[in-house]
């Protein structure tokens, strides 16, 4: 009945051997599997950087020992040895063909991005953001770290740009330069003017808001008795008094390099704190102008414009697509009184000079290509951090978030992220650069002063072409991005150049009396030289009404003429894909 001994011993010895091989199979599926994804070429990491996926490959491999096993131990029971071997060679097999797949994909990827980068460095093009840096400045000539440009960003960073902790900021730190104009975002409604649609800014709304806030609150100062809407706004606004002169007296200093933490090893994280004040006091500024302009005090609203214009200036070196974009807000803040200021004559023949002096340095042609040599930058050292940490691909869900509609491209699951082969990320790093330099760069050529919307759209199409995959999946959602950016710098450029011209009309108008029957008549008394159309290079479209009055347009990016019509989305703002760019006829002012 018993068993004897000696079976028993044979029956722990067999136990034993099979756990022997079971361990061998795991410890040699593990170094397989770590040579593939550890020590290919293009595939290093460091091994703090692999403790989940190395944890992962152990199971995998407990797992693939545990099947092999399970087999051979059948395969012992159900088939001849024969057969077995054939088993475990189509499971080596199995195995051969993965690591060369991850060995041919690390290469082809690997390769395909230097081939890349070897034929643009050879151009001059650099594919790190650090080449794009602006130089540092003396600090008693750099605006941006006066004490009160100080306050737009000393909350977060650091006189050197260094991050402040969460919990080590001042909760008490107060942003001086930032102003609001309201309360409560976006303020009173059906106020604001629109100088493409020739709506005038309603200051008596303005008055009303302001009178009702001071019943529930010391937040804006007020008469007791009503005056003008634009006295009441003026006042209103005077809280702001100490910081405007603070800024103006700044501003005079000749440079500016805020503090940006270009070392930051995730290009898409640097924090630019700053950017919100400075718009915020354009849009303090533009109030202040415009209620100036009505009350009678043009020169004063000058300044004010001219303060404004010198702080989109003081980011115009920074190599990053939203400063920019913040910058053209901006301007296009400050046309408003520039517009209204024609629109009702009040400028005289030196104040518009002293304007189109501004005016003229303003230059997004070369504004895009920076903003492109920083995406290429960032793009690649984005890619690069990626490819050593793919745990934080998750990161990209910001990327996501800021272009909104414009992309449909959803992020993988982490655990396919660390499962893909470094030269995927490597492929997505070439196609990202090779769709940057071939439909985005050239959207704008310094050469002929114009954007270009078919470059655009051919980079859009192609696009559009390409199936979703791992190896684009970088490029879907950045290409959208840009492509949505190209529309507002060339609106910026071609807003700049229809104000400049509408200034040199308004010029002549005051020394002749009547606006003249073409723009050649402009050049070069009262301008330099007569802008053109940013979209085609052909001169701005121009006509004299019969009732004294002018229409002035650029085609748009349709790059079609539309008689001047523009066009607006359901919001109410410029739709900038049809319709025409128009320096809006006046309508009635309050």
């Amino acid at each position: 009945m018993n068993e004897l001994p000696e079976d028993l011993l044979k029956k722990a010895g067999k136990g034993q051997r099979y756990l022997r091989l079971w361990l061998i199979l795991v410890a040699a599926t593990f170094l397989v599997l770590v040579a593939v994804t550890q020590f290919l070429p293009g595939g290093r990491r460091s091994f703090s950087d692999w403790m989940q996926p190395l944890l992962f490959l152990l199971a995998a491999s407990v797992a693939v020992a545990t099947i092999l096993l399970g087999v051979w131990l059948v395969g012992r029971w159900f088939f001849h040895w024969r057969i077995l071997k054939r088993l475990l060679l189509v499971g080596g097999c199995v195995i051969a063909l993965i690591a060369l797949f991850y060995a041919e994909e690390d290469w082809r990827g690997w390769h395909a991005w230097n081939q890349f980068k070897h034929k643009w460095a050879a151009k001059g093009e650099q594919f790190h953001l650090a080449s794009v840096v602006p130089p540092p400045v003396p600090d008693d000539q750099n605006f941006a770290l006066t004490p009160i440009a100080f306050t737009s960003y000393g909350q977060i960073l650091t006189r050197e740009g260094k991050l402040i902790p969460a919990e080590k900021r001042d909760d008490h730190f107060v942003v001086r330069m930032r102003m609001p104009i309201a309360l409560d975002y976006p303020g009173p409604t059906n106020c604001a003017g629109d100088r493409v649609k020739g709506t005038f800014t309603r200051l008596d709304c303005w008055q009303d808001y302001y009178r009702g806030v001071a019943a529930r609150s010391n937040a804006f100062p007020v008469p007791a008795q009503p005056q003008s809407p634009a006295a009441d706004v003026l006042l209103a606004l005077s809280k702001y008094d100490g910081v405007i002169e603070e800024l103006r007296a700044a501003s005079q200093l000749p440079h500016s390099r805020y503090p940006i933490n270009y070392d930051s090893e995730s290009p898409f994280m640097i924090y630019l704190p700053h950017l919100a004040p400075l718009k915020n006091c354009a849009q303090v500024l533009q109030l202040r102008s415009l209620a100036e302009l009505r009350n009678g005090q043009p020169d004063k609203a000058l300044d004010d414009v001219r303060l404004a214009l010198q702080l989109t200036d003081k980011v115009r070196d920074e190599p990053l697509l939203i400063s920019h974009l913040v910058r053209a807000a901006m301007v296009q803040l400050l046309l408003q009184p520039i517009w209204e200021g024609l629109a009702q004559h009040k400028w005289s023949d030196g104040q518009l000079a002293a304007l189109d002096e501004d005016l003229v340095k303003l230059d997004f042609l070369a504004a895009w290509r920076l903003s492109m040599q920083g995406e290429l930058g960032g793009q690649a050292d984005e890619m690069e951090l990626l490819r050593r940490h793919p745990e934080r691909f998750q990161e990209l869900q910001a990327v996501i978030d800021f272009a909104g509609k414009k992309t449909d491209v959803r992020l993988p699951n982490g655990l396919i992220v660390r499962s893909m082969p470094a030269g995927w990320f490597y492929q997505n790093q070439y196609r990202c650069a090779q769709a940057t330099e071939e439909y985005c760069i050239p959207v704008a050529d310094a050469s002929r002063g114009t954007f270009s919307p078919a470059v655009a759209r051919r980079g859009e199409a192609a696009l559009a072409a390409e199936t979703t995959g791992p190896f684009n999946l970088f490029e879907r959602l950045i290409l959208p991005v840009l492509a949505n950016a190209a529309p507002k710098f060339a609106f910026g450029q071609a807003s700049v150049n229809l104000a400049r011209t509408a200034m040199a009309l308004e010029r002549y108008r005051l020394a002749r009396g009547a606006f003249p029957e073409s723009l050649d008549a402009l050049a070069p008394q009262f301008i330099a030289e007569v802008p053109h159309d940013v979209i085609g290079g052909q001169p701005l479209k121009y006509r004299r009404e019969a009732d004294g009055s002018f229409v002035l347009y650029s085609v748009g990016w349709n790059e079609k003429d539309d008689d001047g019509v523009a066009a607006f989305d359901k919001d109410g703002s410029v739709d900038l894909q049809t319709g025409d760019w128009v320096w809006g006829s006046a309508g009635k002012a309050e």
